[in-house]
């Protein structure tokens, strides 16, 4: 019996060792080992490829400055949203048709967590930023989804030629 007895707490002690190691270790950010995904406004860029920022802020006014922006095809691009409200905003990118989708969700599950490379979150008085390569011509838009955001108005353009 003396022998079973230490054969489980030896076992015991074995297996527990692995979790006494780990308890002092912080984590690193797990690598996103999933290729980015093309999307009919371009796709994830690199942020060591930027080679122009782009500074946008938004407001409770519903409005982001500037509405318009032009950008080259090919282009790698860091948006950075900067927001002046008390309101928590974001931006989107993506095709009119693609936001308008995105918007009506919203409006029926509002505490929705997402989180993909084309769009940031941002609290009041805060930045975020967006590291964007746009490698489709064309006309697409920005806007700001949070339930009563869009429906107001609030979103901008961003030509690619």
């Amino acid at each position: 019996m003396f022998s079973s007895l230490r054969a489980t707490v030896c076992l015991v002690l074995f297996l527990a060792a692995p979790a006494w190691s780990h308890t002092a270790h912080k984590h690193a950010p797990a690598a996103n080992s999933a290729a980015p995904e093309q999307k009919d406004w371009g796709i994830a860029g690199e942020p060591a490829k930027v080679n122009r920022t782009i500074t946008i802020t938004m407001g409770d006014d519903m409005r982001f400055t500037p509405a318009q922006v032009k950008v080259r095809l090919g282009q790698t691009v860091r948006v950075v949203a900067v927001n002046r409200g008390k309101l928590m905003h974001e931006i989107v990118i993506g095709t009119p048709d693609e936001l308008r989708a995105h918007a009506k969700m919203m409006e029926k599950h509002p505490n929705m967590e997402h989180d993909e490379p084309y769009m940031a979150h941002v609290e009041p008085g805060k930045r975020g930023q967006i590291v964007w390569t746009f490698n489709r011509a064309g006309t697409f838009e920005f806007a700001c989804l949070i339930p009563g955001h869009f429906q107001a108005g609030m979103m901008g353009k961003i030509i690619v030629e």
